[in-house]
């Protein structure tokens, strides 16, 4: 009971106010659902990028959520970019709410932030997906879809030049 009562004062404090009666089921219930809400905040992505052939230019990877925006590096929801380094790499997405996503990753050897193609179509860079899809044509966000959880999520993605 000291424990609901402290709770209350606690809460009167934070939100300037008197908290009003309730059961105190109903209090320890809010006060998990709203720490839940706080940690799903918390939740990150950490991806090894695999197989980078060199140290020109730079790593990107793009986050998505939805197929409409999928590969389009302006609309994505989180873009990172480091220097390139031969070998394995990783890059971390922090702050993500557990959801579906997909990553687009390439190593931007001339650092013009673009994944070049050759006749529009074939990629002169080397390139990954989420899930290390293999496509033949435009790649699409159901194949390389995969779930972030809290706290922590780890991918690998090889990329392929």
């Amino acid at each position: 009971m000291r424990i609901i009562t402290k709770l209350k004062t606690v809460l009167s404090k934070l939100i300037g106010r008197q908290v009003p009666r309730m059961p105190n089921f109903g209090l320890l219930l809010c006060c998990l659902l709203a720490s839940g809400q706080l940690q799903a905040a918390e939740s990150r992505l950490v991806i090894t990028l695999q197989g980078i052939s060199n140290d020109v230019g730079n790593i990107r990877a793009s986050l998505y959520q939805d197929q409409e925006t999928f590969r389009k590096e302006n609309k994505a929801l989180k873009t990172l970019s480091i220097p390139a380094a031969k070998g394995d790499t990783k890059l971390v997405f922090n702050g993500l709410p557990p959801g579906r996503y997909a990553i687009m990753a390439y190593h931007d050897e001339n650092s013009d932030e673009k994944l070049n193609l050759r006749f529009g179509m074939f990629p002169v860079e080397g390139y990954g997906l989420s899930n290390n899809t293999k496509v033949m044509g435009p790649p699409k966000f159901v194949d390389s879809a995969f779930d972030v959880v809290e706290p922590e999520t780890t991918i690998d993605i090889r990329l392929t030049y």
